[in-house]
């Protein structure tokens, strides 16, 4: 199932769910499907912001809990969660603030921080302010996505004649260009 269907079908559910797990796609195509009328843009923000800010307060959890015994069960996820740590011990504030944003630690990064002497209530706060607004960023992209892309193609039917000529001279060109490689190819093989 494709993640429009998902969202045509679940809705509200699908972003939950998608944003608790991992998120930016499924947030993205929600802003857009907002954007659309599809779903209303401050229940899409304000689902992703729960389902975020619980998956990370979940991998929070489960660092706390169970972080080494995660990390010999799965070695790759190590050096990812050493990175945290070690970014945690210099940039303690903005890390924690900015982690759902770093591709590749998105996950691990809450786990990690988990992991550290980082306290509960600490992190809760700066989960909840740091999941609202990746929610707003992130939805609000995908509606502005969107708006683009909807101006872009009403504009369409003006530039309609000169795209197709550019795309006919492109070819033209790309033809004669293959053409002029194999005569040059064949004087080199047959001299």
């Amino acid at each position: 199932m494709s993640l429009a269907a998902l969202l045509q079908n679940y809705g509200y559910a699908a972003v939950f769910v998608g944003t608790f797990l991992e998120g930016e796609t499924i947030l993205i195509m929600a802003g857009f499907a907002a954007h659309r009328s599809y779903l209303d843009l401050t229940w899409v923000m304000g689902v992703a912001a729960v389902g975020s800010f619980l998956g990370d307060q979940l991998y929070f959890y489960l660092g706390r809990r169970y972080g080494w015994r995660i990390l010999n069960r799965f070695p790759r996820l190590k050096p990812r969660a050493a990175k945290v740590q070690a970014l945690l011990q210099r940039y303690h504030l903005p890390l924690i603030l900015s982690i759902r944003f770093w591709y590749g630690l998105r996950t691990v990064g809450p786990f990690a921080i988990g992991m550290s002497p980082v306290s509960w209530t600490r992190f809760f706060v700066l989960n909840l302010i740091s999941a609202a607004a990746w929610a707003m960023l992130i939805g609000g992209a995908g509606y502005l996505f969107g708006s683009l892309l909807e101006l872009m193609l009403a504009d369409l039917h003006r530039y309609e004649e000169a795209l197709l000529a550019l795309i006919a001279i492109l070819g033209i060109v790309v033809w004669i260009r293959y053409r002029w490689r194999q005569q040059r190819a064949s004087r080199r093989n047959h001299p």
